[in-house]
């Protein structure tokens, strides 16, 4: 099984505009309430394409109602620790050159009662689960270091933890060794520093990273596809380029793509096909986090995995 955290879920709310002037009045020729969430569009790549999982984190208020109300006319799996505070909403705006513009509230306070009910699901959950995919930012009241304790907790069950966050959490994770991360190109430059102008420097990074003891580091690249290191060897997967429909949770995609091909056993150039797959056919979908599986198998069969010496 996989298990899904979302800590910091959201109502997404999805609006198409025909353009986006500052300080200016718009009407939106399509809008749509989604429920939103790295984590939640993990678990809906899961779902869409028959994989076992569930999805966890915090949910409190009349928005976190109808984040469950969206998710059981889906027919999600999932078991949410309950909240006092109000989960947040966020607002895309996209327009018709491809660009969209995110809102994105901060979330509420987790309070320490609340945290410890849920460490108790996320223990019971460890019993079942295979793989744990833990993505996004973490909520106000929960300490950088939070994935990190999530982390070891897996560890100690032998568990591999996917851990797709950035900034601070990132950076404050890295010393607990999760199994796979998945930066993209800015937030490694970001993180270290130094720029990254070729598939030869982010390989290099990806090397720094396996060094410190992270089995699968991935670097995203954008439409150039991502490199990796596994077991000594760099590897670099590039998808078809397609005309986007909405790229908003593609990165998600990508790594829900990594957990089911590693829950399946592939090999490791099979779950750089899927994820790849993955992320470019949710490009292709209106909904965020959203695929087509005979559209994911077009494309596995299109995507190159080349071993970079």
């Amino acid at each position: 099984m996989i298990l899904a955290l979302n800590l910091n879920c959201s109502l997404d709310k999805i609006y198409t505009v025909p353009s986006l002037e500052y300080g200016g009045v718009v009407r939106a020729e399509a809008a749509y309430n989604t429920a939103g969430g790295k984590g939640l569009h993990v678990a809906n790549i899961c779902r869409i394409m028959g994989e076992d999982y569930v999805a966890s984190g915090f949910l409190g208020g009349h928005t976190g109602e109808l984040i469950k109300d969206i998710l059981n006319e889906k027919v999600y799996k999932y078991d949410f620790q309950t909240i006092a505070g109000e989960t947040r909403s966020c607002i895309n705006i996209g327009t018709p050159d491809g660009k969209q513009t995110e809102v994105l509230e901060g979330g509420p306070t987790v309070t320490e009662k609340e945290v410890q009910s849920f460490l108790g699901k996320y223990k019971y959950f460890l019993e079942a689960a295979n793989i744990v995919v833990g993505s996004g930012s973490l909520p106000k009241g929960l300490d950088k270091n939070f994935y990190g304790q999530l982390i070891e907790m897996a560890r100690a069950r032998e568990k591999k933890f996917l851990l797709d966050a950035s900034g601070e959490t990132l950076a404050k994770s890295l010393s607990y060794k999760p199994f796979m991360i998945k930066p993209n190109k800015d937030e490694i430059e970001a993180l270290t520093g130094r720029k990254i102008n070729s598939v030869e420097d982010a390989v290099q990074e990806a090397e720094n990273f396996a060094k410190m003891g992270i089995e699968l580091p991935i670097i995203s690249l954008g439409k150039e596809g991502a490199v990796t290191c596994w077991q000594g060897q760099a590897y670099w997967v590039k998808p078809p380029i397609f005309k986007a429909v909405n790229a908003v949770g593609s990165g998600d995609s990508f790594v829900a793509g990594i957990a089911i091909g590693l829950q399946r056993g592939y090999e490791i150039k099979d779950v750089l096909r899927l994820a790849a797959a993955c992320g470019t056919a949710n490009v292709l979908e209106q909904e965020s986090g959203c695929v087509d599986p005979v559209k994911v198998e077009e494309i596995m069969a299109e995507t190159i995995v080349k071993k970079v010496v």
